[in-house]
């Protein structure tokens, strides 16, 4: 086992990298993983770029100057959730994505709308404790070996560390300091890995759990953390082979090595000011004027989701958040709806409006060939883990996109999602056998894909339970 074998990462900073692009250079980062839709990531570009420059104001107007919230209209599967998703990936933002629908009024049984705000810490808080665990991980991996060398070198029963004892004398540290060294190259080289030791763990499950059993889960965010600190955590010695030790013990050291209070108030700053919220199925809580029954509730969670996206402060475990200059991207297909439905005020804080264009067949083989996780990319690469060289000819990958986008037209419209359902079913048996094909090279063409799908293609009745 080689401890030092995983190169310490050294990353730009993100907040230079994001400050450097310019919103033309956004479009094109963007362009590399989504096809089309042009008008979003114009409108998301912009959204960016302006939060950087409100960050470059003044302080007594930065504040004044609020993120321009986007409102995304579109049917399902054209890319209004990967257009948020790659922009925060982007600017390396906490990025959190929500369904409306799973919200409720205050007083109804469900999540309250500001659980979306406590989620979204703490992803900026893990965000930032792996950056700071980077920053420690060599240091830890020193401090790790010397505990696992401890624990392969223990002193003899009734004695302590030669090292620690001043009653020992120069012979026995030496001999004892030439042992560990050898320990430590034999480490290295793989000597102790089918060797045991035992490592002290701390257990996950909290006490409390163990108590009030899943219903925790239902609880508010400060109890369950009041609770949970109510009774100590517990640890327990664990027997394990040396090469999972070290990474234990190299976790143990860099929660040790990690100034967590700095993390903390590092993840409140971070979400505060590029925090992204995702709100997906914005359309179903969407209220018709005058009606009664559903409605009712579905206006009371735009009333609640209201003041979150207008400014306030939300109680977190790790403190107060305001939510002033978090950037609320919201979308639906408002199929049977239309925003205008959406409370006057709701409206209002979304002054972005963007229609996002259905797919058309040349979309879709776009889609399949030109970004870099394009689909037929992607299978290529996982049967090639198989031995299986995997080829489609442009004939074939055409006839796919047309056969996607008839079906999309004949029964449900789901986008680009079409494309990952007709290709499984046309890989299945290729994808079924592949350990046996190891070393050959499977051509598609338009034949093969005609021969596998055009019965379930013609058939409307079985393309609308297959595909």
């Amino acid at each position: 086992m080689d401890i030092a074998s995983v190169p310490i990462e050294k990353e730009i900073s993100r907040d230079a990298f994001a400050a450097s692009l310019t919103p033309k250079e956004i479009v094109d980062k963007l362009d590399k993983f989504i096809v089309g839709q042009n008008k979003a990531k114009k409108s998301v570009a912009i959204a960016l770029r302006n939060r950087w420059r409100s960050q470059q104001l003044a302080e007594d107007i930065r504040d004044e100057v609020a993120p321009k919230n986007i409102l995304m209209i579109g049917p399902t599967g054209v890319g209004k959730t990967e257009i948020a998703r790659r922009l925060a990936k982007l600017t390396n933002s906490p990025f959190i994505k929500v369904e409306a629908s799973k919200y409720t009024e205050v007083g109804y049984v469900g999540r309250d709308v500001e659980s979306m705000v406590r989620d979204l810490v703490e992803i900026s808080k893990n965000m930032v404790k792996e950056e700071m665990e980077k920053e420690v991980r060599e240091k830890a991996r020193i401090l790790a070996e010397e505990k696992l060398i401890d624990l392969l070198l223990p002193p003899p029963a009734g004695q302590s560390n030669p090292n620690n004892d001043p009653n020992s004398d120069a012979l026995g540290k030496e001999h004892y300091n030439s042992t560990r060294e050898k320990f430590t190259n034999y480490l290295k080289e793989g000597r102790f890995d089918e060797r045991m030791v035992e490592v002290e763990t701390q257990e996950n499950t909290s006490p409390m759990v163990e108590v009030f059993g899943g219903g925790m889960e239902d609880m508010g965010s400060n109890i369950k953390d009041m609770l949970g600190s109510l009774v100590p955590k517990k640890t327990k010695t664990k027997k394990m082979k040396a090469p999972e030790a070290f990474k234990v013990l190299c976790r143990q050291e860099s929660e040790k090595l990690i100034d967590h209070d700095k993390a903390t108030q590092e993840a409140l700053e971070r979400t505060e000011k590029s925090g992204i919220i995702f709100i997906d199925e914005i359309d179903k809580i969407a209220g018709r004027q005058g009606t009664q029954g559903p409605d009712v509730s579905r206006e009371g969670v735009q009333r609640d989701l209201l003041p979150i996206v207008e400014g306030s402060s939300i109680n977190t475990r790790y403190g107060i958040v305001k939510t002033d200059h978090i950037l609320f991207i919201s979308a639906g297909a408002f199929h049977s709806t239309k925003p205008s439905d959406l409370i006057p005020e709701f409206q209002g804080r979304f002054p972005i409006r963007v229609e996002l264009d259905s797919l058309t067949e040349q979309d879709f083989f776009r889609i399949l060939t030109e970004p870099d996780n394009a689909l037929i990319k992607q299978y290529i690469a996982l049967l090639n883990t198989e031995g299986v060289k995997l080829e489609f000819t442009d004939e074939a990958i055409r006839e796919i996109a047309q056969m996607s986008a008839t079906v999309n037209t004949r029964t449900e419209n789901i986008g680009a999602r079409r494309l990952q359902t007709i290709i499984e079913k046309l890989l299945e048996d290729i994808s079924f056998d592949a350990p046996d094909l190891s070393g050959q090279k499977i051509i598609i063409d338009v034949e093969k894909v005609r021969e596998k799908l055009d019965n379930i293609i013609k058939d409307e009745d079985l393309s609308r339970y297959i595909l």
